[in-house]
């Protein structure tokens, strides 16, 4: 089996891309016309992908986000993950209502693959600040069954660790200072991002 933390190729990114727009575009009843269903399951069945892997897929339209849902644990294979939270991305996640097939063509989809989660030894406060790197972890936090991930794309918004760790503390549904006074579980990982490339809607390119 694949190590865990294997590094991906820019190619086997493009296949999880697409996997993904597949997976949703069938689920809505348009499959891509320019994607040949048994090359993407023939190339799929490489051991890459078929070794456990957590994964978020992530959707953007017009820029802003339209879904995101993802897993920190690796409970199955990297091709099933991608699938699963590419279809619960576009029609489950609570924040928006399930994507219409009309909206599909201005979808840009990203997939993040996870390395796995590993606890952070700190105290609250500076000592934790002091142990995140900007830029490349993701973190986790656990206090009193209250839990929250932001993935390292979320520092491109919230570059000072002290902002980050704020805003992921009301995305916990704790207080913004909690960082500074709680005993919090952490954990941080990092990922590889594979992000799709749309073709301009504009006519004139």
């Amino acid at each position: 089996m694949e190590a865990p933390n294997k590094e991906l190729g820019p190619c086997d990114g493009a296949w999880l891309i697409r996997l993904a727009r597949h997976a949703i575009a069938t689920e809505l009843g348009q499959p891509p016309a320019n994607t040949d269903a048994a090359a993407l399951e023939a190339a799929l069945e490489a051991p890459v992908f078929q070794a456990f892997r957590a994964t978020f897929v992530t959707l953007t339209m017009d820029g802003q986000l339209r879904g995101c849902i993802g897993s920190l644990v690796a409970r199955e294979s990297l091709k099933a993950n991608v699938r699963a939270n590419a279809l619960h991305a576009a029609l489950r996640d609570p924040r928006f209502p399930p994507l219409q097939a009309g909206e599909l063509p201005r979808v840009a989809i990203h997939v993040s693959v996870l390395t796995p989660p590993r606890p952070l030894v700190c105290k609250a406060g500076a000592d934790l600040l002091a142990r995140l790197t900007p830029g490349r972890d993701g973190v986790v936090i656990r206090h009193a069954g209250a839990s929250a991930t932001f993935l390292p794309q979320v520092w491109e918004q919230l570059r000072h660790p002290a902002d980050f760790m704020s805003h992921l503390c009301l995305k916990a549904g704790l207080a913004s200072d909690a960082w500074q006074k709680l005993p919090l579980a952490v954990e941080t990982y990092r990922v590889q991002s594979f992000d799709e490339k749309l073709p301009s809607l504009d006519p004139a390119g």
